[in-house]
């Protein structure tokens, strides 16, 4: 059974850094884009960075140049390294993931269970 488990959120200072972890578990077959989404209080669920299976990289404007999303060599796991955290990056974050679990199966969307992020000024 393929579940993303999300590992790193925590509470740190304007200015700090943190470096949230997903694993993907299961072995699929194959996963297409994984990155990480964020919801704020009383906020909608925003995307805050993507890595496509080629490398290719994309990010909200509001975390351009502080944020930095990575995958190991397995692909298995994404990284999000958080520098310069500012309050209003206060949310849970969430690990995303286009996900083909076996060779005939189609491609779905697979969501972790959210980690807490909370910067305090």
């Amino acid at each position: 059974q393929v579940q993303l488990v999300e590992s790193g959120g925590g509470l740190v200072q304007a200015g700090g850094s943190l470096r949230l972890s997903c694993a993907v578990s299961g072995n699929p077959f194959r996963i297409n884009t994984i990155g990480w989404y964020r919801q704020g209080p009383g906020q909608q669920r925003e995307l805050v960075a993507v890595i496509s299976s080629g490398d290719s990289t994309n990010y909200a404007n509001s975390v351009k140049d502080r944020f930095t999303i990575s995958r190991d060599n397995a692909g298995n796991t994404v990284f999000l390294q958080m520098n310069s955290l500012k309050p209003e990056d206060t949310a849970v974050y969430y690990c995303n993931a286009a996900i083909r679990v076996t060779l005939t199966d189609y491609t779905r969307t697979y969501w972790g269970q959210g980690t807490q992020v909370t910067v305090s000024s």
